[in-house]
């Protein structure tokens, strides 16, 4: 099996290795990321300047591992284009230093990176964690992991385009995963304005919204330290068919608990 593992983080995230080290357990991994961040870029291209890519020293051992001056979704297309011989079976795009619920679908550079890859055939996996730095990233990992043989044993069909979210918490308090629908209208975009002594700019920013959510949703399923895991679809709204049945949810926590 060859794993894909991009981010939109950059490539010096930490939690983009973590993810590699533990999926290298099971898989030939190769990484094409952004040089930098590159968050809330959604499915951005870039088609009107040249992209440039270094090959670099990896983190993990025996990893081919590739920088890229462009978005995450560059570095996935390039990848499937360029970058890497032969065939991918599993794009994975994260860990994710925070999570990707509800509207956040709509920009998230993680998302558009996994979705370069599901446009192409290619099982997806967008992986994100609550918070930065998180001592907990082990099971976002393990978690990817567990998806990834589903995938490669077809368990699961190939057709997949995953987003999971974990909250940041120990798997002791966590109850368990969820397969869940992407929550509406839980953000809007406003626009706060300022002066740097010179001339005036204008700072855009997300405001959450107080709204209640449907029960079956992603942002309910953190808020209920459950871990979420969203079919998406190429349209980001029609509700895909449900390829993760309650008792897989079931058999693979209780395969993440057996550490």
């Amino acid at each position: 099996m060859k794993i894909l593992i991009t981010n939109d983080d950059g490539i010096a995230s930490d939690e983009l290795w973590a993810q590699v080290r533990e999926l290298k357990s099971i898989a030939q991994v190769v990484v094409v990321a952004p040089d930098r961040e590159q968050s809330a870029t959604g499915t951005a291209v870039t088609l009107r300047q040249p992209l440039r890519v270094q090959m670099i020293n990896p983190v993990v051992s025996d990893v081919g591992a590739y920088s890229v001056e462009g978005t995450a979704s560059d570095s996935v297309i390039l990848a499937l284009g360029k970058l890497v011989s032969g065939r991918v079976d599993l794009v994975v795009s994260g860990i994710n230093k925070g999570l990707n619920l509800g509207d956040d679908v709509l920009i998230s550079g993680t998302i558009g990176a996994a979705l370069q890859g599901y446009l192409r055939g290619i099982p997806a996996i967008a992986v994100s964690i609550a918070t930065a730095n998180s001592p907990y990233l082990g099971n976002a990992a393990r978690l990817t992991a567990l998806l990834a043989q589903k995938i490669n044993s077809r368990a699961l069909p190939p057709d997949v385009f995953l987003n999971i979210n974990l909250p940041d918490l120990p798997l002791s308090e966590i109850k368990g995963i969820k397969v869940t629908e992407r929550a509406h209208k839980t953000h809007i975009d406003t626009v706060k304005e300022g002066h740097d002594g010179r001339r005036e700019y204008y700072w855009l920013f997300r405001q959450k919204l107080s709204v209640d959510v449907d029960e079956n949703t992603d942002i309910r399923a953190l808020e209920q330290c459950y871990i979420s895991i969203t079919p998406l679809h190429a349209t980001l709204f029609r509700k895909s068919p449900i390829a993760i049945s309650d008792n897989m949810c079931s058999d693979l926590f209780q395969e993440l608990c057996q550490r």
